[in-house]
């Protein structure tokens, strides 16, 4: 795994700034935190142009390893921790025969190579917090299985908040690190239980970024999607087939749209029934039928694309309308399709809404009480109507579960939408059937 995997502009100007600034090794030396033999090898490296110290390294790289990363250990001034990384990085950097130097370090002490690089994570400042998650990424992501899992989980935290941070140098340091770690099958479950993580990549998509940083966030996904688990659980958990199809239906670049219909490929291939019905309700096969039309450079892309237009395709015939419905309250994605307002669907099916114990109108209510989508909200009180309407009794399980309390307060809710739906929802749940005396 090479250093560049994770790379930044703004961390490669402030490396070249930092190669020219003096460390006061002398002095380390006289306060005897640094011995005769360690100032003489730095001394040696220190202020010299490449290509005498890669003549150095090339000869001397176990020890200058062992060096760099008890000088890291030792030494706690920001300024020298800068630059005690910047030879690490200069080290590593086209020479990833020495990252087994780096990791090697445990055998001379058990605190290294990482305890250093983890306690750095910890410092306020940016250089040396992004620099030791860029040197960590590297020798994690080629460590054995045993030491990635014991080492990861405060790596893996930090990445969290960085990931959510309002600095975009460390939003793309973390994706990229993040990036190169899910590649192990053994770090996508730590990953997953994280929230923070994926909230971030989600809250990234959000935010419209640029193709680079939206393929970025989409490889990590198609990782993630690879676990069986994580593709049963991600989008009920995150919902992240809508905003996964609005990506692609916008994207410019083609490798976007390529790592977005590889997610969903993996989705169906390893969990058909809980993925299908969400990617039906966000008109993914529309899209992918579109695609199967164009000219597009990628093969896989065309056989990714026909792969999920047969699936959906075949989802979509077998569905009656009802199932239609179940499909759209299962995505949790309300909108005003035309079953909604279908009074002959409500007759036929309101009451179906009751089996395998209130399975439907427990997601309903559910909707209804937890979306902050006006839409969605509209349509869900809507539909309590239209269900106490033509299954009386059914008044009192709304009641129970909370429905009728929650369509009141929505009488007040801020969307004129929303507020009308609730009040004719009202009616229907309060109104008296006629009684023959």
């Amino acid at each position: 795994m090479a250093l560049n995997l994770v790379s930044s502009p703004h961390l490669d100007e402030l490396t070249a700034k930092i190669r020219l600034k003096p460390v006061p090794w002398e002095g380390y030396h006289r306060a005897d935190l640094v011995t005769s033999e360690e100032l003489a090898l730095i001394k040696k490296v220190d202020k010299q142009p490449r290509h005498r110290i890669e003549s150095i390294l090339l000869t001397d790289g176990r020890m200058y390893a062992l060096l760099y990363m008890r000088l890291l250990k030792n030494l706690q001034r920001i300024d020298t921790m800068q630059s005690i990384l910047v030879h690490i990085s200069d080290a590593l950097t086209d020479h990833d025969e020495r990252i087994p130097l780096f990791q090697q370090t445990s055998d001379a002490d058990s605190d290294l190579p990482y305890s250093p690089l983890l306690r750095a994570l910890e410092t306020q400042d940016e250089f040396v917090q992004l620099k030791a998650a860029q040197i960590l990424t590297v020798l994690l992501g080629t460590e054995k299985k045993s030491v990635v899992t014991e080492k990861s989980e405060t790596f893996l935290n930090t990445l969290s908040i960085l990931i959510q941070s309002d600095s975009p140098v460390r939003r793309d340091v973390a994706v990229q690190c993040l990036e190169a770690l899910l590649a192990r099958h053994e770090c996508r479950r730590m990953v997953w239980r994280i929230p923070a993580i994926i909230h971030g990549f989600v809250d990234i998509l959000k935010s419209n970024p640029g193709p680079q940083m939206s393929y970025q966030v989409g490889f990590c996904f198609w990782l993630l999607s690879f676990d069986q688990h994580i593709a049963q659980q991600i989008n009920t958990q995150y919902d992240v087939i809508p905003l996964l199809v609005k990506v692609a239906q916008v994207a410019v670049k083609e490798k976007v749209i390529r790592v977005i219909i590889a997610i969903f490929r993996n989705l169906v291939t390893k969990a058909p029934s809980e993925n299908l019905p969400a990617m039906l309700v966000s008109q993914l096969l529309p899209f992918v039928k579109s695609l199967c039309t164009r000219k597009l450079s990628d093969d896989d892309v065309l056989e990714d694309a026909q792969f999920l237009k047969n699936e959906l395709n075949a989802r979509f015939q077998s569905l009656t309308t009802y199932d239609e419905y179940v499909s759209e309250l299962a995505s949790g994605h309300l909108s005003w399709t035309p079953v909604h307002e279908s009074e002959d669907f409500w007759k036929e099916n309101a009451t179906k809404l009751n089996e395998k114990d209130n399975e439907q109108l427990r997601i309903l209510m559910r909707l209804l009480k937890e979306s902050n989508d006006p839409t969605v909200l509209a349509v869900a009180a809507h539909d309590v109507g239209q269900y106490v309407k033509h299954y009386e009794r059914g008044k009192k399980l709304v009641a129970d579960m909370g429905g009728k309390a929650r369509v009141m307060q929505l009488m007040s809710h801020a969307d004129p939408d929303v507020r009308y739906r609730a009040l004719i929802s009202v009616q229907q749940l309060v109104s008296q059937p006629w009684i023959t005396v």
